[in-house]
């Protein structure tokens, strides 16, 4: 039980114990108590206790317990039905609160008029267990709360829209420094390679392996750059690369002279888009980080789609040992993060025969 009920649990009780103690100081034949009459004021009390969850049965609930004690002679003020008064106005419940105490204040004087048999000393009686202003008073803070808590989650989701707009401005942002940083270099590095290429073939001369992986790498770098801009001004445009690309990746790793290749297990199935593209961010860095760095021959790519998990793994014949392993660089670190933000695992770690192993398990949901 939480905290809270726990709290109106125990107001409850309280309220049930100072309607119990009222009626027995005001008792005066102990011998002659009314189970009834007793039995109306606990539970008019306890109902309380349920006035959260369903406002306008517990206003129902002490109304009528009120009515029966008075009518049973219990001059007991009507205490539990002012707080099931606070608690419905705060729900929103205005009207029919309204309509309720006014049924009550009506009803009340006949309800004593059964025990008194005297018109005056029931008015007086009705007066006395349910004044007007009291009545008001706890109608009134009932608004007051429910207004205060509006304006809170007003002004909660005036900041969740304030923070988002910023974060679409700090995208902006990134987006045009990237754009300004980035694009003329990288467009510079595309039109002289694949102006040397082209150079080189009008003499017929033989292209470089080497000048036509920087024509290819350019390319790709000005596709990815175009991707990662429109993704960053648009976020519900995602960037198109996913593992229907990876065989390119490999395709163009091939090119530089690295035995690449490429394993597909299980049954392909739709991913979600994040995941996808993990795992084409994953292959991608693990084949830069083995041309750069692992002076690697050969390379395996194996995914594997399992029903509960994507399963990503790459391995290399490079110089990377257990006692040598190459430096964690920011690549692995994008890597780890993109994986855990999936909630999923990364290794990456020098295998025991040599050579360098990343693997990651990215979780699936199914959608049936």
């Amino acid at each position: 039980m939480s905290r809270r009920r726990i709290g109106d649990w125990a107001i409850a009780a309280g309220v049930a114990a100072i309607l119990l103690i009222t009626a027995l100081s005001k008792q005066h034949s102990p011998t002659n108590l009314d189970p009834l009459g007793y039995t109306l004021l606990t539970i008019g009390g306890l109902a309380l206790g349920a006035r959260r969850r369903a406002p306008i049965a517990v206003l129902v609930v002490t109304g009528v317990c009120a009515l029966g004690y008075q009518a049973l002679g219990f001059d007991v003020p009507a205490v539990a039905f002012l707080f099931a008064v606070y608690a419905a106005v705060r729900a929103g419940h205005r009207t029919i609160t309204v309509a309720a105490s006014v049924t009550l204040l009506a009803a009340l004087p006949l309800a004593a008029l059964a025990s008194l048999h005297e018109m005056g000393a029931a008015f007086a009686r009705a007066r006395g267990a349910l004044e007007i202003a009291w009545l008001i008073a706890a109608g009134a803070a009932g608004e007051a709360l429910r207004q205060a808590e509006r304006r809170a989650d007003e002004a909660e989701r005036t900041r969740e829209q304030t923070a988002r707009r910023r974060a679409d401005e700090e995208r902006l942002h990134i987006a045009r420094e990237l754009h300004d940083s980035l694009t003329h270099q990288i467009s510079v590095i595309k039109v002289q390679s694949e102006a040397a290429v082209h150079v080189a073939r009008k003499r017929g001369e033989e292209v470089p392996e080497a000048l036509l992986a920087i024509r290819d790498a350019g390319r790709e770098a000005a596709r990815e750059l175009r991707a990662t801009l429109e993704a960053l001004r648009d976020d519900s445009k995602s960037p198109p690369h996913g593992l229907d690309h990876v065989p390119a990746l490999v395709e163009r790793a091939r090119t530089t002279g690295l035995d690449a290749t490429l394993t597909i297990g299980g049954q392909p199935q739709d991913l979600p888009a994040a995941v996808d593209r993990t795992a084409y961010r994953i292959v991608q860095e693990s084949l830069t980080n083995i041309s750069r760095h692992a002076a690697a021959s050969n390379a395996s790519i194996r995914i594997d789609y399992r029903p509960d998990a994507l399963v990503v793994r790459v391995d290399d014949d490079g110089t990377a040992t257990s006692t040598i392993a190459p430096p964690s660089g920011v690549g692995l670190l994008g890597m780890h993060e993109r994986v855990t933000a999936l909630g999923g695992r990364l290794r990456a770690a020098p295998r025991d025969e040599g050579g360098f192993s990343v693997r990651a398990e990215l979780p699936v949901q199914r959608t049936s």
